[in-house]
């Protein structure tokens, strides 16, 4: 008597060749795996057995698919718990002032504006110009001969005759004489946490800030 093993075996794989765009649910998993090799094993021909070395490979086989199952609920797991505490640490943000790399930001009326001017090289002469929204100089600050280093910038509001000057949008223009000339320094200036955003289907997290606008939350400098 001769047991056909290959015609049930490829009726039973049939109904896994699908078409790409099916449902997952159709994929072959580690337990439509299992099914096969037990169909594999009650259809083998008694007088020519399974050869013990290709069942032994099979069982590995199988103990590799499910240790990759494994694998990946392990790391979807991890993926998700990061996001949840990514997610708190940044809600933790909301009513807060960070800094991002800008040379714009808004001031407020009766606040000090702060910020840091990055001084790659020592200078002899470094000096902040700030324009208002309409691209008018307001204020020039002369900060003299610096070290290289981060240097605090601090404004209280004021244009060059001491009056305040309203709330709104304003742009740093820092400048430091370097090898003879005078070249523009990066600024990281201030602005409030309005609210958060938490990336979906892959997105970041994002920031809404006052003035600014959305920003991600990688791009934060430092939070005061």
């Amino acid at each position: 008597m001769t047991v056909n093993a290959t015609s049930e075996t490829s009726n039973f794989l049939s109904q896994f060749q699908t078409q790409p765009e099916e449902a997952k649910s159709n994929e072959l998993g580690k337990d439509e795996f299992l099914k096969l090799l037990v169909t594999q094993m009650e259809n083998q021909n008694p007088l020519e057995p399974q050869d013990n070395g290709e069942f032994i490979a099979q069982l590995a086989q199988f103990s590799s698919l499910e240790g990759i199952d494994n694998l990946n609920d392990t790391m979807g797991s991890f993926v998700s718990n990061y996001q949840s505490g990514m997610a708190l640490e940044a809600t933790a943000l909301v009513g807060r002032k960070v800094q991002v790399d800008t040379n714009e930001a808004w001031m407020q009326q009766g606040e000090l504006f702060t910020g840091v001017v990055q001084l790659p090289v020592s200078s002899p002469d470094l000096r902040l110009s700030i324009y208002d929204s309409a691209g008018q100089l307001v204020r020039n600050v002369q900060m003299g001969s610096q070290p290289a280093k981060d240097h605090d910038l601090m404004w209280d509001g004021l244009d060059n005759s001491g009056e305040q000057l309203p709330s709104g949008m304003y742009t740093v223009k820092a400048e430091a004489q370097i090898d003879g000339k005078m070249q523009e320094l990066n600024t990281l200036l201030g602005a409030n946490v309005n609210s958060v955003t938490l990336g979906t289907n892959g997105g970041g997290t994002t920031l809404n800030l006052a003035g600014i606008g959305k920003v991600p939350i990688e791009d934060v400098k430092t939070i005061q």
